[in-house]
């Protein structure tokens, strides 16, 4: 899906902002904290540059009506925004009335690159270049270097070999990366990496010189669907493939967690029936029951149909089990499947979603949607790229 196909309201300060936002079918994207004089033009730069993302080419006046800033204001930031290669005129808007026709700005898609990476592979890192509008213009893979490789060294040189392939200013770099990552870009644990404690954000930008952002895949996937997606303002995403973990909106807000291990379900517990030995040690894990890995397995062992659709319901009854008390505790209205569709999307979703249904409260999630991303195997990156876009631009 295009980012034009699911263009969203910005969030507003003035209060002709807000009565704008209101009366318009959008929704708010942030929730911003109270401005400072100081800080004015770099919110309202951004507030202009998040309302032509979500609702493309506009004249001036129209820019004016949707923020509530002046037209003077507006016509000051259009001009530095053109100077500074992120907003573009496009033309004349077609009129049948007398009188002279508005000239449309919006987004220089092309104007910059993102470089995104996702290093969640199982035996491949992916990167991409993208546009403004979250379009994928290269897409490369390199293998993963292995437990005895130099995984570090592998992802600055990939970093670098599509920075220099961008043929355009790059705004920055996201990265998405298996494990437990902290707010400052600091991977605190991530064994299918082999890292602990090792500052990725940093090393990126001391290497690149460009700004860059680290976050779990998970939680990057999670803005890919909110961003680009139809996901709502209080969504959890269940990202599977090696591993599976997950990320969280609520109230259109990140859930990362005072340990930075928030949407961390892949070791809960989901049976007291035994089950299979985990990876890390414990019996009956999520991970254990509907990993990649393990669901493939389970599943060459099933000798017919009927058998095969047993192995995928029970899956998705174990993640019902695991996600219940956290819709029921976060009140969320849906469910978002990121991994191989063969395996999730069919009995194991229809499991889930019927699980969910009879384990929380009927009144009120008797209508939760469990349904699969349609953002494809390059969500990963396209959040990366959601990440990079909100922390230069203020656009999400």
């Amino acid at each position: 899906m295009s980012a034009s196909g699911a263009r969203r309201g910005p969030s507003t300060e003035s209060a002709a902002a807000e009565k704008s936002a209101v009366m318009t079918p959008v929704r708010h994207r942030r929730h911003a904290a109270k401005v400072l004089p100081e800080h004015a033009r770099a919110h309202n730069r951004s507030l202009v540059l998040q309302t032509l993302f979500h609702r493309g080419a506009m004249s001036r006046a129209d820019l004016s009506r949707a923020t509530g800033l002046t037209r003077v204001t507006i016509s000051d930031l259009i001009s530095e925004l053109i100077a500074d290669g992120f907003v573009a005129e496009k033309g004349v808007r077609e009129v049948s009335r007398p009188g002279k026709p508005a000239i449309l700005v919006d987004l220089d898609h092309a104007g910059h690159r993102i470089v995104s990476l996702d290093l969640s592979g199982t035996s491949s890192f992916t990167g991409g270049i993208l546009t403004l509008d979250g379009q994928i213009v290269v897409r490369r893979e390199i293998p993963h270097p292995g437990a005895d490789g130099d995984v570090i060294g592998a992802i600055i040189a990939f970093a670098a070999e599509l920075v220099a392939d961008s043929h355009a200013p790059v705004l920055g770099v996201g990265v998405g990366t298996p494990g437990i990552v902290d707010d400052a870009g600091v991977v605190l644990t991530a064994p299918n990496l082999g890292l602990t404690g090792f500052d990725l954000e940093g090393a990126l930008r001391d290497e690149l010189k460009l700004p860059v952002v680290v976050a779990n895949d998970a939680n990057a996937a999670v803005l890919a669907e909110y961003t680009f997606g139809d996901a709502g303002d209080d969504v959890i995403l269940v990202k599977v493939g090696r591993g599976v973990g997950s990320g969280l909106l609520s109230d259109g807000r990140p859930m990362i967690g005072s340990r930075f291990a928030a949407g961390e379900i892949g070791h809960v517990t989901v049976a007291t029936d035994g089950g299979p030995l985990c990876s890390c040690g414990k019996i009956g894990c999520l991970e254990a029951w509907i990993s990649a890995p393990s669901l493939h397995a389970r599943l060459a062992e099933a000798h017919d149909d009927d058998a095969r659709a047993g192995v995928l319901r029970d899956a998705g009854e174990r993640l019902g089990i695991a996600l219940a008390p956290v819709v029921g505790a976060l009140d969320l209205s849906e469910v978002v499947l990121s991994g191989p569709e063969d395996l999730l999307d069919g009995p194991l979703a229809a499991a889930t979603a019927e699980t969910l249904r009879t384990r929380t409260l009927a009144k009120v999630h008797e209508g939760i949607r469990v349904r699969m991303t349609e953002q494809g195997p390059d969500i990963v990156l396209r959040g990366a790229a959601v990440m990079v876009l909100s922390g230069q631009l203020g656009v999400s």
